[in-house]
């Protein structure tokens, strides 16, 4: 077991769900990860934040795409750690260095985004340049809103994974 899961093992509840935040947004899913404490390995964490995930309400899963910003931008809707701001705009850093038709499209995608279906695109756009994100939301724009909110649940499931995974190498 590596030190980083050790300690988190052995936070206090309040703090490991705090930790756990950073990771997703959904104060439902860190208060059960946190409570299935503790855990032998990484791939036992993750498997169980997985399972923890998919257990979750719509509303749980539209709490935690509350915590990011829309692609492209800095600021989340919902108050989120430094830590994770960090981890967003290093996740995001493919759209950094797009051209301003590539950011115009990009934030005209997402307001008829969130107009058709009530929240944010989310995708894990680690290793992911603007214009594969311009394209990966134009094609889920054709979607129903119950299949898209499926998508981007699975999405958030990636980037939850990837999260973990920084939490545990600090």
């Amino acid at each position: 077991m590596s030190e980083s899961l050790a300690r988190l093992n052995s936070l206090p509840f309040d703090e490991a769900r705090a930790e756990l935040l950073k990771c997703c947004g959904s104060a439902r899913w860190a208060e059960r990860v946190a409570a299935r404490r503790p855990y032998a390995s990484a791939e036992e964490l993750e498997e169980t934040a997985d399972r923890v995930w998919l257990e979750l309400s719509a509303d749980d899963w539209l709490e935690a795409f509350r915590a990011h910003p829309k692609i492209g931008e800095r600021k989340a809707a919902a108050e989120v750690s430094a830590e994770a701001r960090g981890w967003s705009e290093r996740e995001q850093a493919g759209a950094s260095g797009a051209s301003d038709a590539t950011r115009a499209a990009l934030a005209e995608g997402n307001r008829v985004y969130e107009e058709r279906f009530g929240f944010i695109f989310i995708v894990c756009a680690t290793g992911k340049t603007a214009g594969e994100m311009l394209s990966i939301l134009e094609a889920r724009a054709g979607h129903d809103r119950e299949t898209e909110l499926r998508v981007a649940a699975e999405e958030q499931r990636k980037i939850t994974r990837l999260r973990l995974r920084k939490l545990l190498s600090v």
